[in-house]
């Protein structure tokens, strides 16, 4: 498994990173500390070197205590912190209505930093994340104070999630970014105009929700009991009967490629666009080790150029309900 360098920077990893939220934040109540950190160690005895994070990944155990993802991510990881590459997030915060609280200010900035430093117990972060643009804060503004932590030795260097070509140009032109963190699968590909950005401006793209939060794997359907009222799943569109059915043939063609190829599913469709794109790194989540095994060994999966140009047709012809998109017609 050949690995990646993320972006501009000189930061290496595996093809398949670990999106650490589900541990803690919109899967369910949170895994207890102790089986966390756990699974967490063990996804890195499987190769896993490259874990995200954020602040803002939190939920509340059964007693009512706070579990906070980067602090299970740091106590999983360090003594072996030298042997991988951590990126956690600012900016975003949650109402109790689920909608977002954005803050990007450079006081915001640096106080969210020393906490995430305090959490996950380093002194340096590998890639840190303005996790939303906040509309009352310039990109300028954001990137001259990232450089300045940067040059403080307190990050290594930066990104911007769900970001935009004017934002990421702007950024950029202040304080190179080394990725950029956006949504990416089979059912959301509204994002693949930025890429011509990322080759010029050497930026990588992290693909978030790889996976379209789970669907992909064929293993849940409308009829899924989902884990209560901090798994956010449960209201998705794609889990609707109108979204599954609009879905369906997709799900029949993964089915039917993952049995010629001998993977799994959720292999096949992180294999499509780790082979698309050298620049691409997904980041998928589980909370069970062996769909995390599963996830790490699509990097061993190859899907050819006339494959992907096939599913590509087939997706082009396709209209879905996914989350984070707008609503088929």
């Amino acid at each position: 498994m050949e690995k990646r360098r993320i972006g501009k920077s000189n930061l290496m990893v595996n093809p398949v990173g670990l999106g650490c939220m589900g541990f803690s934040h919109a899967s369910g109540d949170p895994v207890p500390e102790a089986e966390a950190v756990k699974t967490l160690r063990e996804a890195y005895e499987l190769g896993y070197d490259f874990f995200d994070t954020a602040e803002a990944y939190t939920g509340l155990y059964p007693d009512g205590s706070v579990s906070y993802n980067e602090e299970l991510v740091g106590k999983a990881l360090k003594d072996v912190r030298d042997k991988v590459v951590i990126a956690t997030k600012m900016g975003v915060g949650h109402n109790a209505d689920r909608s977002l609280v954005l803050d990007s200010s450079p006081e915001t900035i640096r106080r969210s930093l020393e906490k995430s430093l305090e959490r996950l117990g380093t002194d340096y972060v590998d890639l840190y994340y303005q996790h939303r643009i906040d509309p009352k804060v310039e990109p300028e503004t954001v990137a001259e104070t990232m450089g300045e932590l940067i040059r403080e030795g307190k990050i290594r260097s930066w990104g911007i999630s769900e970001t935009t070509e004017e934002y990421l140009r702007r950024a950029n032109a202040v304080t190179p970014v080394t990725a950029i963190e956006n949504r990416y699968s089979m059912m959301a590909r509204w994002h693949e105009s930025i890429w011509p950005v990322c080759e010029e401006l050497d930026v990588a793209y992290v693909a978030f929700s790889p996976m379209a939060n789970g669907f992909l794997t064929g293993a849940y359907n409308p009829n899924t009991k989902f884990e209560g009222s901090q798994d956010y799943r449960a209201n998705m569109p794609q889990y609707t009967e109108e979204g599954y059915a609009k879905a369906k043939e997709l799900l029949d063609l993964l089915n039917e490629m993952a049995a010629q190829k001998n993977c799994t599913m959720a292999q096949l469709s992180l294999a499509w666009m780790i082979c698309k794109k050298p620049y691409i790194i997904p980041i998928p989540g589980s909370r069970k080790i062996e769909r995390l095994r599963a996830n790490f060994e699509a990097g061993n999966v190859i899907v050819t150029p006339e494959e992907i140009a096939m599913i590509d047709a087939k997706l082009d012809t396709m209209h879905f309900d996914v989350f984070g998109g707008h609503k088929a017609k």
